[in-house]
């Protein structure tokens, strides 16, 4: 399974790095949005599973990843910022649907609400519209050591709070990964939290309250930080919300063991195939072993 890449123009402003699992035969397309500080290579389990069904496009926003070098940084992008990207990309690869994950669903949910014509139903992965205790003191304590560029407590800030139930090598490789990026990365992933903290919440409910198409909402059971109740909260404003809770889950879902990527595989595939489909999908997928 190799990607197709291209580096494409964005509103002549932005240069942003895709790539393009073209599937044999796939009827639709489904564009994944990634969380804070991630990069394509943090949806490599979810494309495992998408990728036989669906086209499937992973990006890199500007000032992340492969995007970086293609890009000047001297000033921070918004979240709206961040849904123009998207919806540019959606026109661009003709996307039907849209998954985001974790801080990835605060764009999503604004894109979606400009009620783009060509989107049928999303996935809004590790996400809720409220900023509870647990998640207040993450976002603290990753501020704090973001603007003292203090990568290595960085690293452990991560490791210790939303990836607490990652796998020893996977945390390894979130270490690695957060450790090595660009103050600048800091910054922007700072400026987005100070935005969040003075709002006193993510202020996404009202978007949300605009979006007509079917939304899935799956969050982990052990995920203290976007839990299943909290999630639930959307039911007071989308009109056709569905929820999943994944067993014996942190926040990273499919990434934490293979129990959880089955669980995690099975609920959005069965929202988004035909049920015949995603029983057949099962079935096969099943016979595979999933290494982590």
């Amino acid at each position: 399974m190799k990607a197709e890449t291209a580096v494409l123009d964005i509103q002549g402003q932005y240069r942003v790095y895709t790539e393009f699992y073209r599937a044999d035969g796939a009827e639709q397309t489904i564009i994944l949005v990634n969380g804070s500080l991630s990069t394509t290579a943090s949806f490599a389990q979810t494309v495992r599973y998408l990728h036989p069904h669906f086209n499937v496009v992973l990006f890199d926003l500007p000032y992340a990843g492969h995007s970086r070098e293609y890009n000047s940084h001297d000033q921070f992008l918004t979240r709206e910022d961040e849904a123009d990207i998207l919806l540019a990309l959606v026109e661009h690869f003709a996307c039907d649907t849209v998954l985001s994950f974790s801080w990835g669903g605060i764009a999503t949910l604004q894109a979606l609400a400009r009620k783009p014509p060509r989107i049928e139903r999303a996935v809004i992965n590790s996400f809720s519209p409220v900023v509870n205790s647990a998640m207040l003191g993450y976002l603290r304590a990753g501020l704090a050591v973001m603007r003292d560029c203090d990568r290595e407590s960085i690293g452990m800030v991560l490791n210790g709070t939303i990836g607490k139930h990652l796998p020893s090598l996977f945390k390894r490789y979130n270490h690695r990964h957060v450790t090595s990026l660009e103050r600048y990365e800091y910054e922007q992933m700072s400026f987005h939290v100070e935005t969040v903290l003075n709002n006193g919440g993510r202020s996404c409910v009202s978007f949300a309250g605009q979006i007509d198409i079917p939304l899935l909402f799956v969050n982990g059971e052990w995920d203290e930080y976007t839990t299943p109740e909290d999630a639930r909260l959307f039911t007071q404003y989308v009109r056709h919300g569905e929820f999943r809770t994944i067993p014996q889950a942190g926040h990273f879902l499919d990434m934490e063991h293979k129990a959880a990527w089955m669980q995690t595989r099975d609920a959005l595939l069965a929202f988004l195939l035909p049920p015949t489909t995603s029983r057949a999908r099962s079935q096969t997928a099943d016979n595979h072993a999933l290494a982590v």
